[in-house]
């Protein structure tokens, strides 16, 4: 491999959310990576840091081209760049979109157990939460298509935010139920907004499906949240882009972005993510590999040494979705437990909303020698219950 992602870093006392613990702690929670990013990226950075001046910015067309020819180039799907609005993250896009097309106390559906800042989004600005809750049968998930209709079909339904993939279970939803999602939107008047931040991080040879490329319908009443910055480990560095067809809903939300001012870019924003699209597929491709090798090995030794825990499969994302039901109903203890007694510091399912309490969430992005040291952590943990 051209790019050695066994390389150690050191995070410690460099004010990093993920790093910020205990001596001894091994942190494999929050979904950042441990590697360094695309050479060329920090490159770029640097150059304008050698400037010694940090103004306002602005948003060139570049930015927005590098976008459309990235996913064009590894998704087939080429959004047009007028079609764009940049927002410092998704988080922010995702908050300022449901302020904007929902009134308080209409319904956002989500697809639990899903990102937990969804929640967030939708709570903390009034509205409620409503579950479409995914069905775990034989180890996999899938959609429950009655209760979905019936949820979207409520009149208090207007938004649905779609996790794709969906983060944490690592599902690539395929072409025929994303059409079946839009189908069921469209028909009962909810806009989808659908969050494609893992989108580039698939299993090697496997692709994902940009909700509006599936058809005409999809286009028309989503919004698509999508950023280098997972992909990239860039998240620190607060640049996004969403993508809205229709022109009436991008209208409201470039109003609602901008009325939140979460829509002007930080000094190294542009630059960084220009050249991370623009240089960073070989890297890429290479840390696919390196992060489904750690997949593999992170599953074979659980098998090996804690064969009651199960891996579910993923087809995407870095994380890994333990169901941990042998031992406990209650992920928030036993996640709390482990962190005291062996320093593994994991995130507990239950903060993913219904359905999660019987699982955790570890993320895999860091070097192999860490992967190793916390599987062991955590299957000398459940030998000892």
């Amino acid at each position: 491999m051209k790019y050695n992602f066994d390389k150690p870093t050191d995070r410690r006392n460099t004010y990093s959310v993920k790093w910020d613990v205990g001596e001894g702690e091994l942190p494999m929670w929050i979904a950042d990576m441990d590697f360094e990013t695309v050479p060329e990226v920090t490159a770029a950075i640097k150059v304008t840091a050698e400037r010694g001046i940090f103004g306002y910015s602005t948003l060139p067309d570049e930015y927005f081209e590098s976008v459309a020819d990235f996913w064009e180039k590894r998704h087939g799907y080429r959004p047009d760049p007028s079609w764009m609005i940049y927002s410092s993250g998704i988080v922010a896009a995702i908050s300022s979109i449901v302020r904007k097309l929902t009134a308080p106390a209409e319904n956002v559906l989500i697809q639990a157990p899903v990102y937990n800042i969804f929640y967030n989004s939708i709570l903390n600005n009034g509205r409620n939460v409503l579950s479409n809750d995914l069905v775990y049968e034989n180890g996999e998930y899938r959609i429950d298509w009655d209760d979905l209709e019936a949820k979207l079909k409520n009149p208090q339904t207007s938004l649905m935010i779609l996790c794709n993939p969906h983060n944490p279970v690592g599902k690539i939803w395929g072409r025929e139920t994303l059409a079946k999602i839009g189908e069921l939107c469209k028909q009962y008047g909810v806009t989808v907004v659908s969050d494609e931040i893992h989108c580039s991080l698939t299993a090697p040879g496997k692709n994902y499906v940009p909700f509006a490329s599936v058809n005409d319908i999809c286009a028309d009443i989503s919004v698509s949240c999508v950023a280098a910055s997972k992909t990239f480990n860039l998240a620190g560095l607060q640049a996004s882009c969403v993508i809205a067809k229709n022109p009436v809903l991008r209208h409201k939300v470039w109003r609602g972005i901008n009325t939140d001012e979460v829509g002007e870019p930080n000094v190294f924003a542009v630059t960084a993510t220009v050249a991370a699209y623009r240089h960073g597929g070989e890297w890429l491709d290479e840390l696919r590999e390196y992060l489904f090798e750690n997949r593999r090995f992170a599953t074979e030794i659980l098998a090996k040494e804690a064969p009651k825990l199960y891996v579910v499969p993923a087809e995407a994302s870095y994380l890994l979705w333990v169901d941990v039901s042998a031992y406990t109903d209650d992920s928030e203890a036993f996640a709390k437990d482990l962190r005291e007694k062996t320093g593994l510091y994991v995130s507990d399912g239950a903060e993913y909303g219904h359905g999660g309490e019987k699982f955790v969430r570890i993320n895999l992005a860091t070097q192999r020698k860490n992967v190793e040291d916390g599987m062991r952590r955590l299957a000398s943990y459940v030998a000892s219950l």
